[in-house]
């Protein structure tokens, strides 16, 4: 096993220097609530807008997406065709609904709707999904360093984790924005020296990539075919869109970021500039992902390489080398896929490069995960804390317990990273986990605006029937044998699509019942 050399270790630990000091830089503006949660909506729109796609950037697609084109196609990146209409939904609707209730929670207009318990279980499913998100990036990041560095999985995570902590905890939601910008910046180029790399070092060049691609299908959108049991353009073109209306519309890193901007044009401009910046360079990991898978056909011996590692990390620890072998020749470029970029990166890329494209994936994992602490914390300190334990509490105490909140939220990230190690796909994983969690508060939110005259028993029941259909597509093993008919054959990126609507469409049925009921009682 190759390590990294002296240079880029040095690479490295000079760029978590920075962003710690960051920090401590932007620690002396913290001195009240309204500044470590919004930076006291002083901070200009192409700054935001950039944050917003630094987020989107996290090594979830630094590492998951060419992990992905590498063990199949382009299916995926069908997401990111769907984030405009998103987008525009978010720009016309979702950003001026925030601006002008001038709440730093996302959540607190449930409550003004549904009442208490609405607010309540829509930030248990943000708090939910943000670990989710966290423990996967911190899984992802990892996976990179444990295979340049040969240091331990756990040992990766708690020491980037303590670094993350410090400079969020310090710095607040400025830091966050500013080192955010300068993170994206920092990712893309590396995502760009990536694929040079693979290019020139590959023979043939690019033809030969395409040559390879086209062969194997590697450029493939998915299949068209209007079903929703497998992962076909439809399927992930509906996710992308239901998935993406929670992150514009429910999810507290971007909807922060809208009350960070200056006035409600400012951040409409700040969402389609993060829009516009991760369409083409989504595709660029999944055109790096695309051009390893034929790299790694011409090099057999270093793909045979990783097949073992990839089948040892799966087996005890003391079974042969033989029984290693002879599972890793069952391994699909689906079980390893994540595993191609980092060591492409320990063995072909030159000195010095590796350090810059290390600290470009840690920068990656690092704004999201800052960005989900920030916001965890805040939600958790005005949506629980000051709703359920003591609403009264002074700046100088909020503040205090932003800070302390921050901490515990990344100490649990920490222990979820730890326990999702191990996982095929990190994008799988994630996108699993999201559209489970996510699904609540979307349909519940969409509800709250679009059906006026639901009320808190509509509401109610609605989330109740969601969550049952939540159940009933994630866990289809609960139905016992028997019923096996009964069970769910939809494709699990289907959760947050029929669950959203499943919330939403039982409320207005609710609804309408209801005022029936009335009409024939009057």
């Amino acid at each position: 096993m190759k390590y990294l050399p002296a240079t880029d270790l040095v690479i490295i630990a000079l760029y978590m220097l920075g962003m710690i000091l960051t920090g401590f830089y932007f620690s002396r503006k913290n001195k009240n609530p309204d500044q470590f949660t919004k930076a006291s909506g002083k901070i200009p729109q192409w700054a935001v807008g950039i944050s917003i796609y630094a987020t989107f950037l996290s090594s979830n697609t630094f590492l998951g997406v060419p992990g992905k084109a590498f063990g199949s196609n382009w299916n995926a990146f069908v997401f990111s065709l769907s984030m405009p209409i998103s987008a525009w939904i978010g720009a016309k609707y979702f950003i001026p609904f925030y601006r002008s209730s001038g709440e730093v929670s996302a959540y607190t207009h449930l409550e003004h709707r549904f009442g208490a318990w609405a607010r309540t279980y829509a930030v248990i499913c943000f708090l939910l999904t943000q670990l989710a998100r966290m423990g996967s990036i911190f899984f992802g990041m990892a996976l990179s360093l444990q295979a340049m560095t040969g240091y331990s999985m756990q040992g990766i995570i708690i020491v980037m984790g303590i670094i993350i902590i410090i400079y969020t905890v310090l710095g607040g939601m400025e830091a966050v924005i500013w080192t955010e910008v300068a993170q994206g910046i920092i990712k893309t180029l590396g995502a760009v020296i990536i694929l040079y790399f693979i290019i020139i070092k590959m023979p043939g060049g690019i033809q030969h990539i395409i040559d390879i691609g086209k062969a194997d299908s590697k450029f493939s959108l998915g299949s068209f075919h209007f079903t929703f049991t497998d992962s076909t353009f439809w399927v992930i073109f509906f996710y992308g869109i239901f998935i993406n209306l929670n992150n514009f519309g429910m999810d507290q890193n971007y909807v922060q970021r809208y009350q960070a901007t200056g006035s409600a044009k400012e951040a409409a401009k700040s969402l389609w500039l993060c829009v516009k910046l991760y369409l083409p360079i989504s595709l660029l990991f999944f055109v790096i992902g695309s051009s390893l898978y034929a790299w790694y056909q011409m090099h057999p011996e270093m793909l045979d390489a990783i097949k073992l590692r990839a089948a040892a990390e799966r087996l005890p620890a003391n079974v042969s080398a033989k029984e290693i072998s002879a599972f890793a020749s069952t391994l699909t470029p689906h079980d390893y896929g994540d595993k191609a970029l980092p060591d492409f990166m320990v063995h072909v890329l030159p000195v010095g490069v590796v350090g810059i494209i290390v600290s470009a994936i840690l920068s990656a994992a690092m704004s999201t995960i800052s960005s989900g602490m920030n916001a965890s914390a805040t939600v958790f300190t005005f949506d629980i804390y000051k709703r359920y334990v003591k609403k009264d509490i002074s700046n100088k105490q909020t503040l205090r317990l932003l800070f302390i909140s921050t901490f515990i939220i990344g100490v649990l990230g920490i222990i979820t990273g730890i326990a999702m190690i191990g996982v095929k796909s990190i994008l799988d994983i994630w996108w699993q986990l999201s559209g489970i969690f996510a699904t609540g508060m979307l349909g519940l939110f969409l509800l709250g605006i679009a059906s006026k005259k639901t009320k808190n028993v509509e509401a109610f029941l609605a989330v109740i029937i969601g969550v049952l259909v939540i159940a009933w597509m994630t866990f289809p093993s609960l139905i016992p044998e028997n019923l096996s008919y009964l069970r769910s054959t939809f494709n699990t990126n289907m959760v947050i699509v029929i669950g959203t609507l499943s919330i939403f469409l039982a409320g207005v049925f609710f609804t309408v019942i209801r005022n029936k009921m009335r009409g024939g009682q009057s």
